[in-house]
C-alpha cells in the first residue's frame, strides 16, 4: 500500500497576534517623548503662519504645486532649485547610514513613521481594551456585546487617528485653513479627498493590524542594514554569558550555579516584534530597546545589576566573557566608518548651506534662435534671435535693463509685450520670457565670422544686481 506524500508546508505563516505589555523606563520614556515631538511636528507645522508679503502665501511649510514653489519658512525653492531637494534627500540616506552603523536600526525603533503610529494605536488600544492579559483574553473570548463594544470603540479613536493622518498630509499641499473650510464644505478638489482617503486607509491598517508586519515583508530596510553593521555596532543585545543557564532561582536546587536570566519572559511580552532577544541578533528587531527597560526592572526586583539586556556590540563579547568591563560608547561610536559617514553629510550640509546664501535673486537663462541660426536685412546686417527667461525671485516687481558684452560692436535689442526697448519689468515671484535681438552692421567682423562669443545681461535698474549667461552670435562665415 503506497503512503500519500505529505502536503508541502505553507508558503506563508499565520500571523501570531502580539500584544506587547505596558513597561516602564529609560528608553519607554525617550520613545514617549520622540512620539510626541514627531507627532506635534506632522499635525502642527501646516498652521504656522510665515509672512512673506503679499501675494504670496503665508503657510510656514507648503510644497506649492500650482506654483512650482516650495516654501520652508523664509527659504523659497524654484523648480530649477531642486538640487537642494536632492541634496536634503542625500543627507538624510547618510544620516540613516551613520546611526545605523554606530547603534543599529535606531531609526526604525524611535522615529520610523510605522513605529510612531503603531505605538499610537497600541497606546489606545491598552486604554481601552487594557493591558496585555486582558487584551490576550479579550481576544480569545467569544464574540459578545463587551467585546463588539470595545472593539468598535478601539477602531473608531483609530479612524480619527488615521483620518488626522491623511487630513494632515494634504495640508502641506495647500493654505491649511483654506483646505480645512472647503474639506468641511465639500468644496475641496477631489484630489485631496481620494489623498485623504488613501492615507487614512494606509495608516488604519498599517498601525492596527499589519504592525510588525510592514517591518518584516514590506521594508527593505531591515535586509539592508546588515551592510551598514559591524562587530563593532552597538546593538540590543543579550548578555549570555551572564544570563546562562537560565531559570526560576527560588525554585532550582542549584540555584548558585545559574545565571542572572530567571526566564520570566518579561523581555518577550514587551516586545513590539513579539521575538526572544535572548536567541541573538533577528532580521524582526528593530532596537526599540523597551526588552531592556523590561529587563532591568526585573533585575532590579531580584537584586541582580542592570544591564543583562542592554546596547552591546559583538565585539566586546570575547572581553566580558573574560570578565573584563564593557568598552566606552565613544570606541563604538567613533570609528573610520563613522566618522567618513559625519565628514560626507557634512560637506553636503556645509555646500548646500553656502549654495543658498550665494544664490541670486535674479536667474537668467538664454536660448538662441536656431531656425535659422542667422537672418540677413535689406541693409546686409546680420541678425540672430535669443529667447530670454528672467526669473525674480524676489517678493516685489523688478525693472530689468538688458544689456550685452563682446569684443565686436553688436546691437541689441529687446521686444517684450510688442513694443522694442532694452527695459522689462518681471513681476514679483515670477518667470517673464522676451525676445532679443542682436545686429552686426555689414561692415562689423561678425557679420562674416563663423561666431562670436558674447554674453548677455540683465540688470536690476535701482540696486544694480546683474546676472550674465554667456553664448555666441551666428554670423555668415
Amino acid at each position: 500500500m503506497t503512503q500519500s506524500p505529505a502536503s508541502p508546508p505553507p508558503l506563508y505563516a499565520p500571523r501570531e497576534p502580539i500584544f506587547p505589555r505596558r513597561v516602564k523606563g529609560t528608553y519607554r520614556t525617550l520613545k514617549w517623548w520622540i512620539m510626541g515631538v514627531t507627532l506635534a511636528i506632522y499635525y502642527l507645522t501646516p498652521w504656522i503662519r510665515w509672512d512673506r508679503g503679499p501675494n504670496l502665501p503665508d503657510q510656514a511649510v507648503l510644497v506649492d504645486l500650482a506654483g512650482r514653489r516650495f516654501y520652508f519658512f523664509w527659504i523659497e525653492i524654484w523648480p530649477h532649485e531642486f538640487y537642494f531637494v536632492a541634496g536634503l534627500l542625500i543627507m538624510a540616506g547618510l544620516g540613516l547610514f551613520l546611526f545605523t552603523s554606530a547603534l543599529g536600526r535606531v531609526w526604525c525603533g524611535y522615529t520610523c513613521p510605522q513605529t510612531v503610529w503603531t505605538d499610537l494605536f497600541i497606546l489606545v488600544e491598552r486604554w481601552i481594551e487594557g493591558d496585555r492579559n486582558a487584551r490576550v483574553r479579550l481576544w480569545n473570548a467569544d464574540w459578545s456585546f463587551h467585546k463588539v463594544r470595545l472593539r468598535m470603540t478601539k477602531f473608531i479613536v483609530w479612524f480619527f487617528i488615521a483620518l488626522a493622518t491623511g487630513g494632515a498630509w494634504v495640508f502641506y499641499f495647500a493654505d491649511a485653513p483654506t483646505l480645512a473650510r472647503d474639506l468641511v464644505t465639500f468644496d475641496a478638489p477631489l484630489v485631496a479627498y481620494s489623498t485623504m482617503l488613501i492615507l487614512t486607509a494606509t495608516t488604519f491598517v498599517f498601525g492596527g493590524f499589519m504592525r510588525e508586519q510592514v517591518c518584516n515583508y514590506m521594508c527593505p530596510w531591515p535586509r539592508i542594514q546588515a551592510a551598514m553593521m559591524d562587530e563593532s555596532t552597538l546593538t540590543v543585545a543579550y548578555r549570555h554569558w551572564r544570563g546562562e543557564p537560565r531559570g526560576k532561582h527560588m525554585k532550582a536546587e542549584d540555584a548558585d550555579q545559574r545565571g542572572d536570566c530567571i526566564d520570566c519572559m518579561a523581555c518577550v511580552n514587551v516586545c513590539p516584534a513579539g521575538i526572544d532577544i535572548r536567541d541573538g541578533q533577528q532580521m524582526e528587531c528593530i532596537t526599540c530597546a523597551l526588552c531592556i527597560d523590561a529587563c532591568d526592572e526585573v533585575m532590579e526586583r531580584i537584586g541582580k545589576p542592570r544591564g543583562l539586556i542592554d546596547y552591546l556590540a559583538l565585539s566586546d563579547e570575547e572581553a566580558e566573557t573574560k570578565g573584563a568591563p564593557p568598552r566606552p560608547i565613544l570606541e563604538h561610536v567613533l570609528r573610520p566608518r563613522t566618522i567618513l559617514y559625519t565628514a560626507m553629510w557634512s560637506l553636503i550640509g556645509v555646500a548646500l548651506v553656502y549654495a543658498l546664501f550665494i544664490r541670486s535673486d535674479i536667474d537668467l537663462t538664454v536660448e538662441p534662435v536656431r531656425n535659422p541660426q542667422f537672418v540677413t536685412l535689406s541693409d546686409g546686417a546680420v541678425r540672430n534671435a535669443y529667447t530670454l527667461r528672467i526669473r525674480n525671485l524676489t517678493a516685489e516687481p523688478r525693472e530689468f535693463r538688458v544689456m550685452l558684452t563682446s569684443d565686436d560692436i553688436l546691437r541689441i535689442d529687446v521686444e517684450s509685450d510688442g513694443a522694442v526697448a532694452n527695459h522689462v519689468t518681471v513681476p514679483a515671484n515670477e518667470t517673464m520670457q522676451a525676445r532679443v535681438y542682436v545686429t552686426a552692421r555689414p561692415q562689423d567682423p561678425a557679420a562674416d565670422a563663423e561666431t562670436t562669443d558674447l554674453r548677455l545681461w540683465v540688470e536690476d535698474v535701482e540696486t544694480d544686481d546683474r546676472a550674465g549667461v554667456a553664448t555666441i552670435f551666428n554670423g555668415k562665415g
